[in-house]
């Protein structure tokens, strides 16, 4: 920011404040007339009910606000040259943003139609709302936004997301106070202990306090001033006010408010770049104080609605059918004076574009705001580096995440000159065998660092805080502006952000369908310490069921992985970094586990995602399968193995095919899922006759879910979690599920034609051998011997 402290807070000049004020209404005026017109944009006759929509939709209370500040950052833009984005956090805001897109003209430039004169005014207008048109919220067909508008608790976040490793960037961030309300939101204003003021841009906050929410006064707004004051202070920020009704005085209070925030900005940016300062700074926030539907009709039908809730989404709803509310709206539409604002063919005035920026400097036109078209391609490193050897299947154990961390750790430390590589995670980089990346860069940290600390970092990169919300927050900002990232979480809690991965799963499906919006970097999730491997923590840590939850998004964006083991993880892994636009899920355990496949069959057992494993089954010839023993996890597939050794020694005559899937999504049919598998592939893989015994990582009726459509389905048994956990050891936690090996092996002898008689001793031997189970671990306190030093032995 090429301004500092010392510079003296601008007066604003007769010439500016007016030109501040047209731009103003003339916002105003658009975000009304996108809630009501139909027809007759410019108010060139008088207003009748044909010119009014038949349905009456979106928000006005939040606007005029949104619009201020919207005024105010082009001004601050224009005169400081900043490169600059702006997060709009309050709840459907969406006409405010696309009024103030349409006035700069880059709305127009992406979408020529609605071009920036009187009939693309029209069709602003008429598309709001309206069948085959745009959302109300600020969505992605908004140029400008990286943030939907619609869900509550992010914004902040998002910002802080965006400014990590953009350190020429300002990003201001509008927070609603309803908003302010949410948990995520709460947590967020301490992400300025994580803000590096050297490698980071700046966040400014901009807490809008206009008194309510739908139907309820907002907390924020109700408590004393010196209450909130020692709020934002005790959060880390010095608050400026702005309180105002009264046009004038408000848009030189907020003048001077951007001026006295960005002078404070640029001063501990120069102190830590140029100084060397290491406290960490007081950064500045606007608490802005305007009524709620700010220049809107103060009474409607004898009760007052400006300033009030009432003015929250439509002030005046029956315009079609009431000649009062009629002549109310019409008076409001010409309060602001639009033949003052537009010239005879609908175009905006020189006053109203006085304050505004050129080119990408546009809140709509810049690049970070489309971050596919800032993103650089990470420079990977070969997989095979990391690889571990596999002279045979099961003759060696590893920590698959401890491998990957030494393959995360060098994409860090090659990362660490253009800084667009981040590792997320909720106090768990460690506990997930991850650690290996503190060799390249340490954990963000501006707060107090003691002594006895260990890895923290005023410019690291790798982000750790106990909260799941800022991470994925963090993260999302960071991907929509154009760099890259895991989040790495224990996979029972990852379910915290269910909400927030919904919503960027949306984001991220509207936005393909966009030309102009470029591929963004997908959003990668590890999930480890997972639900077999939590016998220590206990029920509260066991939980499968993300993997359920992102399935049920749109299939275009979701992408679910299952690795058996450290090679594949890799390859995994090694994929969904280069990915775009796709949400990617991998599940993988960071407890030792044996290794199955080569690099190189790992390369390609993951590209085909679900394929035999020739070597663990008993198949000869061109005979078909007795039975086939599917898998997808790291657990289940272990306990399929050891099944399939199981059923080699004592039914060796039994023709086993064992299938190992590590893409879930390979499971759906080709039409429903782009990874899909057709009829032919499935029933050549799986037979359409023969019993599938399916050991599954997760809740077994997901399985049933994806291949319910599916010929050989009636002879689909899976095994899975089903809400049997406990504090018990390794192997109970599959005893308790009915996923273990002996259960496998019964479940065959059920289901194979012949068998439940020819094979009723070898059953009996199973069930005794879970029934030894039991009595062992009560005894012991560890797992059986044949289990706890059990190999493959082929």
């Amino acid at each position: 920011m090429p301004q500092d402290d010392q510079q003296a807070s601008a007066v604003l000049t007769d010439d500016e404040l007016r030109g501040l004020d047209a731009h103003w209404r003339a916002a105003n005026y658009l975000a009304a007339g996108q809630i009501y017109l139909l027809a007759n944009p410019l108010l060139t006759e008088p207003l009748s009910p044909e010119h009014i929509k038949p349905r009456l939709l979106g928000h006005w209370g939040t606007s005029p606000g949104l619009n201020l500040v919207y005024t105010h950052l082009n001004r601050v833009i224009k005169a400081r040259g900043l490169d600059a984005l702006c997060v709009w956090g309050p709840g459907h805001g969406g006409p405010s943003v696309l009024a103030n897109s349409w006035l700069e003209g880059s709305y127009s430039e992406i979408y020529p139609d609605v071009s920036r004169d009187a009939a693309g005014m029209g069709r602003l207008f008429r598309q709001f709302s309206f069948p085959g048109g745009v959302p109300s919220h600020v969505a992605p067909d908004v140029p400008g936004s990286v943030h939907e508008g619609g869900e509550l608790g992010y914004s902040l976040a998002h910002a802080y997301g965006a400014a990590f490793d953009n350190p020429d960037l300002l990003v201001a961030c509008v927070i609603g106070d309803g908003e302010a309300e949410t948990g995520p939101l709460a947590a967020s204003w301490h992400s300025n202990k994580f803000l590096d003021p050297v490698h980071d841009g700046a966040v400014l906050p901009i807490l809008h306090l206009n008194g309510y929410k739908i139907a309820n006064p907002a907390v924020l707004a109700r408590i004393p001033e010196p209450e909130l004051d020692a709020l934002l202070r005790g959060y880390g920020h010095d608050p400026i006010h702005v309180t105002g009704d009264d046009p004038v005085q408000t848009h030189r209070a907020l003048a001077e408010a951007f001026d006295r925030a960005l002078d404070r900005i640029a001063g501990i940016q120069r102190a830590a770049r140029e100084g060397g300062a290491g406290e960490r700074p007081r950064w500045p926030v606007i608490v802005l104080r305007t009524p709620k539907g700010f220049t809107g009709p103060a009474e409607v039908d004898g009760k007052p609605v400006a300033g009030t809730w009432r003015a929250h989404q439509v002030p005046l709803s029956g315009v079609r059918d009431d000649p009062e509310h009629l002549r109310q709206l019409e008076a409001w539409l010409r309060s602001y004076r639009p033949e003052e604002l537009f010239d005879a063919e609908g175009r905006p005035t020189a006053d109203v574009l006085s304050c505004v920026p050129e080119g990408p400097r546009r809140l709509g036109a810049g690049p970070h705001a489309n971050g596919g078209l800032l993103t650089r391609a990470l420079p990977l490193p070969d997989p095979d580096r990391f690889a571990v050897a596999v002279d045979r299947p099961g003759g060696s154990t590893h920590e698959p995440t401890r491998v990957l961390g030494d393959y995360l750790e060098e994409v860090v430390r090659d990362t660490a000159a253009r800084r667009n590589f981040r590792l997320v995670g909720p106090d768990e980089t460690a506990s997930n065998r991850l650690d290996a990346v503190y060799e390249s860069s340490g954990k963000a940290w501006q707060a107090q660092i003691l002594q006895v600390d260990e890895h923290l970092d005023r410019h690291g990169r790798v982000m750790e805080v106990l909260s799941e919300h800022l991470c994925q927050g963090w993260l999302e900002g960071y991907l929509l502006t154009g760099r890259h990232g895991l989040f790495s979480c224990y996979e029972a809690f990852v379910h915290i952000v269910d909400s927030m991965v919904n919503q960027h799963v949306k984001w991220l499906r509207t936005a393909r369908e966009l030309h102009w919006r470029a591929p963004v970097p997908s959003l990668n999730y590890l999930l480890t310490s997972h639900v077999w491997r939590q016998d220590h923590n206990g029920f509260s840590h066991q939980d499968p069921g993300f993997v359920d939850h992102v399935l049920n998004r749109s299939p275009e964006v979701v992408r679910v992985y299952l690795p058996p083991d450290a090679n594949t993880l890799l390859s995994v892994t090694d994929h969904v970094l280069r990915t775009r636009d796709y949400v990617n899920v991998i599940v993988a355990g960071k407890q030792p586990c044996f290794d199955w496949l080569s690099m190189d069959q790992a390369r390609a057992h993951c590209a085909r995602g679900a394929g035999t494993w020739d070597w663990a089954g008993t198949e000869t010839g061109d005979r078909e399968p007795d039975v086939v023993l599917a898998c997808a996890g790291d657990v289940p597939t272990q306990e399929v193995l050891a099944a399939a050794q199981l059923l080699r020694r004592h039914l060796p005559e039994l023709a086993v095919r064992v299938v190992n899937v590590v893409d879930i999504a390979r499971l759906m049919p080709q039409g429903e899922h782009p990874h899909g598998m057709s009829d032919f592939e499935y029933d050549g893989l799986f037979t359409t006759d023969k019993p599938v015994i399916f050991a599954y990582h997760g809740y077994p009726w997901l399985i049933h879910r994806l291949a319910y459509r599916r010929t050989g389905h009636p002879d689909l048994h899976v095994r899975g979690y089903k809400e049997m956990g406990t504090t018990t050891t390794p192997f109970d936690m599959v005893v308790r599920n009915d996923l273990d090996r002996y259960r496998l092996v019964m479940d065959v002898i059920d289901r194979v034609p012949g068998l439940a008689v020819r094979a009723a001793a070898v059953r009996q031997r199973m069930a005794d051998a879970r029934t030894r189970h039991h009595a062992w671990i009560r005894a012991h306190g560890t797992d059986l011997p044949e289990v706890a030093d059990w190999t493959w032995t082929g």
